[in-house]
């Protein structure tokens, strides 16, 4: 591994690799890249290991159209180092480890001063979002000076990046960065839900529609807060075997069953589950879990990523059930504010994160590693820059 930052580099344009996106669906490429000192209120990274979430994989297919813009440096699960920091940046300073964060936290803001939202009015995620905030430029480009546009507010998929301060939580410095790149998105998002969102509690009874990183995170966290069934579903019987070790009480495989889902959830239930969480990004299965919550109160929380134009397959009236359904994004945490206190629960094994690392890669065979998570091979292929 490289050095973890050069004092040469500080306030100067420094030349590095990273995976490059040029159009849908099209390899990865390897090159170098240019990257601008930190602006004011940003910070420059150097990424020491990232991971490929199904976002990533979503982007790189181009599968929204509106969100199509290249060259692109795609990523957005890392942790690193920072190398320098820009004018205005008081809470971080070089060397300090950080988790970049998908969807910031300004902490002036009416929503960020709000108790009951995490969404920041200036950096909430936005896939269109391709620059930076300060002055709407990149500061990746080509060594001909090509711009390179932004990912998630963070591009991780370089061996340095810039972030708009509001992007960057500064974590313990003993917390191990190969597996708090985590906490950028997957278990933050699944074990948040749980907790934040639908908060989970104890002797109350789950079910987890896809078990990717995701719905294993929520698996995690509902295990955690003592839920007492925890079914998980998925087409792929593979994932039965991981999912049990990971906080599963019971698995139910679709293409199994010779009547509607929801009504073996129900079931098995009682009469349906207190949570469901859809992390599959498939309406046909949010539907069925939603009707497999019980009536007069079952919650069902929205973690999957849904890029296709249909609507929600749901009628008003079955809203009078007393049935809920909300969406939940980056698990209900405020980033600056919460997510060290999550690191710190982690490493005390209040959650688990070894069993998410399926796989690990060195940066270059960052298309292997898109391979295996297309495949369902992998939850997580951790990738060492």
């Amino acid at each position: 591994m490289s050095s973890m930052y050069d004092a040469s580099f500080d306030g100067k344009v420094l030349t590095c690799k990273a995976a490059v996106l040029w159009g849908p669906g099209q390899p990865l490429i390897m090159q170098e890249v240019q990257v601008d000192p930190p602006q004011k209120m940003e910070v420059r990274v150097k990424i020491l290991f990232t991971s490929i979430c199904h976002s990533d994989l979503t982007a790189w297919k181009g599968e929204d159209e509106s969100a199509r813009a290249y060259p692109r440096i795609l990523g957005h699960e890392a942790a690193g180092i920072i190398e320098s920091v820009g004018e205005g940046v008081v809470d971080m300073k070089k060397g300090d480890h950080v988790i970049p964060i998908f969807t910031g936290e300004c902490g002036d803001c009416v929503c960020c001063r709000s108790e009951k939202t995490n969404l920041c009015e200036l950096f909430a995620v936005n896939p269109l979002k391709t620059t930076m905030v300060n002055d709407g430029k990149c500061r990746f480009s080509t060594k001909d000076g090509k711009p390179i546009f932004h990912f998630l507010n963070t591009s991780t998929f370089s061996e340095y990046t810039v972030l708009d301060y509001a992007c960057a939580v500064k974590i313990d410095p003993e917390a191990p960065l190969e597996k708090m790149s985590l906490l950028s998105c997957g278990v933050s998002t699944g074990v948040g839900a749980a907790w934040n969102t639908a908060n989970v509690q104890a002797g109350s009874t789950v079910a987890i529609f896809g078990l990717g990183a995701v719905g294993l995170a929520v698996a995690e966290g509902a295990r955690a807060r003592g839920a007492s069934k925890i079914i998980g579903v998925d087409i792929n019987p593979n994932k039965s075997i991981k999912g049990r070790a990971m906080g599963i009480t019971d698995f139910v495989n679709p293409k199994d069953l010779e009547k509607p889902l929801h009504e073996k959830i129900r079931e098995m239930a009682e009469g349906g589950v207190d949570y469901s969480f859809e992390c599959s990004g498939n309406l046909d299965a949010l539907r069925e879990a939603f009707l497999s919550t019980h009536t007069g109160w079952g919650l069902t929380v929205l973690l999957g990523v849904h890029p296709s134009p249909r609507m929600l397959p749901l009628h008003p009236m079955e809203l009078f059930a007393g049935r809920q359904i909300i969406g939940s994004v980056f698990g209900g945490f405020k980033g600056k504010t919460q997510l060290p206190s999550f690191a710190q629960e982690c490493m005390r094994g209040v959650v688990s994160l070894d069993e998410f690392i399926t796989h690990e890669l060195p940066f270059e065979k960052i298309n292997e590693a898109f391979q295996l998570l297309m495949d369902g091979k992998s939850l997580r292929c951790n990738l060492h820059l």
